[in-house]
């Protein structure tokens, strides 16, 4: 635990060098590699392990931190072109890096607070200082404003879990029974919001839209997955009231999904409807989670990693055609294929794994929560089918939109693409595409 901490630690100093970017960027891929073969010690869902708090469910979710911030820094090479205070920009991605790490590896229910509310102040600094339309302002507001007004009363509720139990120490936290009602409400709020579930998910495709590509990146990369750690850990507080209130949060959840698909068919900006695709495939994990069973919490670990990886891997096509075109709008972005065929290929990649085609990790978590929600009420079903059904229709809009028809008359110029682009995409699409081998990881 500490090991990669302090690695994360001593490479801010680089950060001070004026040409580290490269040097930052092939150490930050050092760490994945090596956090991904160090796994050796034994451990459980029970949080007991050699390795501080790491068990199966945070391991995999620090190693996607790992992942998505050194692809962040892959993506990001206009900042370090045009000069646009590269420096400053590393050491906002291995800050946020160390608020990821320690929020999924805390043993403590206080310290993953803490962590969990501090990966936002370097995520807002991303928006503000390397965002695009002055807009960026009110999207930051909108972040902050939403995640924290929602979390301050988690904060009281852990005070009193405190008070009664007199520890927040993971494994020891007991079910509170029938407690009261706004305790449980309080409890999930927070994470809900993180997530986001429909109705309170407004502040995530205004943050996606205003953020730089690393931004994006981060936030559905990673973000998005803390809130899924946090009701996976603060369950065992609730589980009483939760096996009485929690259908409310997985209809709720099912039919919000649905109508955010609905959403996505009237978007015109890609990332936009990239970003409220997100939206729609949490839905499914906050469903997973609520159901309060193995093949539920295990099926919503598999979409968020697999989620983690499709749709930063979104972000950054859409990104690549920004840089190309100045727009996001599908109006101008048509007919790709005749400008960068070889992008194609990467658009239907990625696009057949947002929609959960075999062999990517979204269809094993797809299909496990579908054996979940299913098993616990047959009902979920109706939702389930409009769920899968238009996630392919709006991804096969947004693949089919950007790559046919005629091109837009007034590019006249377009690069074919660069070799850190491509590698870029190949990087999300592998180990997404490979990981599908390991099934049995995830359903020990």
């Amino acid at each position: 635990m500490l090991k990669y901490l302090f690695m994360i630690i001593f490479l801010i100093p680089l950060c001070l060098l004026n040409n580290s970017w490269w040097l930052v960027h092939s150490m930050m891929f050092l760490f994945s590699f090596l956090f991904m073969i160090c796994f050796y010690s034994y451990s459980d869902f029970n949080m007991i392990s050699y390795y501080f708090g790491v068990d199966y469910f945070s391991f995999s979710l620090i190693l996607l931190s790992f992942w998505v911030c050194s692809l962040m820094i892959t993506a990001s090479g206009s900042v370090y072109l045009s000069l646009y205070h590269s420096n400053f920009f590393l050491f906002m991605v291995l800050f946020l890096m160390i608020m990821l790490y320690c929020s999924f590896a805390s043993l403590n229910l206080l310290s993953f607070y803490i962590f969990f509310e501090s990966s936002l102040v370097p995520t807002l600094l991303l928006i503000l200082g390397w965002g695009y339309q002055p807009e960026r302002l009110q999207s930051g507001v909108y972040l902050i404003f939403y995640t924290l007004f929602a979390s301050l009363p988690l904060l009281l509720v852990l005070f009193y879990v405190y008070y009664y139990i007199n520890t927040l120490y993971f494994p020891l936290l007991i079910d509170f029974g029938s407690y009261y009602f706004m305790f449980y409400v309080f409890m999930i709020l927070a994470f809900l919001v993180k997530m986001p579930m429909f109705l309170v998910h407004l502040w995530l495709p205004s943050a996606h839209v205003e953020a730089p590509i690393s931004g994006s990146m981060i936030l559905a990369g990673v973000l998005l997955k803390l809130g899924g750690y946090g009701i996976f850990r603060v369950m065992k507080i609730i589980s009483f009231l939760g096996l009485k209130f929690n259908y409310f949060w997985l209809s709720l959840g099912l039919s919000g999904g649905v109508i955010v698909s609905f959403i996505c068919f009237r978007q015109v900006d890609l990332k936009s409807l990239i970003a409220y695709s997100s939206v729609a495939h949490m839905s499914m994990v906050i469903g997973g989670l609520m159901t309060m069973n193995w093949w539920g919490c295990i099926g919503s670990l598999t979409l968020m990693i697999g989620h983690g990886l499709c749709s930063s891997g979104l972000f950054c096509l859409s990104n690549i055609i920004y840089e190309r075109l100045g727009s996001r709008s599908l109006l101008i972005n048509k007919g790709m294929i005749n400008l960068m065929p070889s992008m194609t290929l990467w658009w239907f990649l990625l696009s057949s794994s947002n929609m959960a085609a075999p062999p990517s990790l979204n269809l094993i978590g797809e299909l496990s929560l579908l054996n979940s929600l299913v098993s616990w009420s047959s009902f979920t079903f109706l939702a389930l089918i409009f769920l899968s059904f238009f996630s392919a229709v709006y991804t096969l809009y947004m693949y089919s939109y950007s790559q046919h028809g005629s091109f837009y008359a007034g590019v006249y110029t377009c690069s074919l693409g660069y070799f850190r682009e491509y590698h870029l995409l190949f990087l999300h699409w592998l180990p997404l595409n490979i990981l599908c081998l390991k099934g049995e990881y995830f359903f020990i």
